[in-house]
């Protein structure tokens, strides 16, 4: 019996440090792929915006720059204890949220967390092909978990819990594939929420973004400018170049005339009493 034992155990070794191999291989695999979050917020100077990235093989392959603002109802019992009536939640994203995300080649997320999970912002862009071939990134999503139990936000909140609000079929920041979408002005979105389908807003501006196709690790590739923006330059350059035509309208009149004088001062002066006309 003593030597079958031996046998068995001198069979098992090489099983053992196999599976030991195959476990290292697996893992290695799985870190070589893996997603990570960076945050960058402080790289910003403004208190308001936050600078978020996912890096995938040591790279980034997903950033965003915004500043983003919140407007959440939710009920609170009234006085009389009995009707419940609607306050409004208004809070920003701060700087120092936890960022999770994942890169893909038509698909793209990221997830932003802060209060330990009390609120998810998650944002998921998809790239597609439009007519004459056009290739273009858009958000195709955007979903927000909030927990109305958090008291910073939600005060004597009734029946709290956590909630979901999620957009409705959204093409959002369309931008040709290999630029960032760029957008100064608010950009607006409403969303619906579980907690008796109320609108939830969430408001980004001074926004950059990029989910594909990066120009280099941290770095946006060329921008791509919102239509609101372009609206808004045009609006402010618009009474600059009316302003100048005005001015050069007068200085071409202004000239014409003295030339004018000239012409007519240089001309030899006829009388205007007719009998004169007889001494010349």
């Amino acid at each position: 019996m003593a030597p079958q034992r031996g046998f068995r155990t001198t069979e098992s070794a090489p099983c053992w440090r196999l599976g030991v191999a195959l476990g290292v291989l697996v893992l290695s695999c799985v870190l070589v792929g893996a997603e990570e979050g960076e945050n960058l917020s402080g790289l910003s100077d403004n208190p308001d915006k936050a600078i978020f990235a996912v890096r995938e093989n040591g790279t980034t392959c997903l950033m965003v720059e915004f500043a983003v603002k919140f407007l959440v109802p939710y009920d609170v019992l009234a006085l009389n204890g009995i009707d419940l009536i609607t306050e409004q939640a208004s809070f920003t994203l701060p700087r120092s949220a936890e960022i999770e995300g994942k890169c893909g080649t038509t698909e793209s997320e990221i997830h932003i967390a802060w209060k330990n999970n009390a609120y998810t912002l998650r944002i998921f862009f998809s790239r597609e092909t439009r007519s004459k071939g056009v290739e273009v990134w858009k958000i195709s999503k955007v979903q927000f978990v909030y927990d109305t139990s958090e008291t910073s936000h939600f005060i004597n909140a009734y029946n709290p819990g956590t909630h979901t609000a999620s957009t409705h079929r959204l093409s959002a920041l369309v931008t040709p594939v290999g630029r960032s979408y760029v957008c100064i002005a608010q950009q607006t979105l409403t969303l619906i929420s579980s907690d008796h389908l109320k609108g939830v807003t969430v408001s980004m501006y001074e926004i950059q973004i990029q989910p594909f196709d990066m120009a280099s690790d941290f770095v946006f590739s060329e921008p791509y400018k919102c239509i609101t923006d372009q609206r808004e330059r045009l609006e402010e350059t618009l009474p600059l170049i009316l302003g100048f035509i005005l001015a050069l309208i007068i200085v071409i009149t202004l000239t014409v005339y003295h030339f004018h004088l000239k012409l007519t001062a240089a001309q030899p002066q006829l009388p205007r009493d007719r009998s004169m006309y007889k001494n010349m």
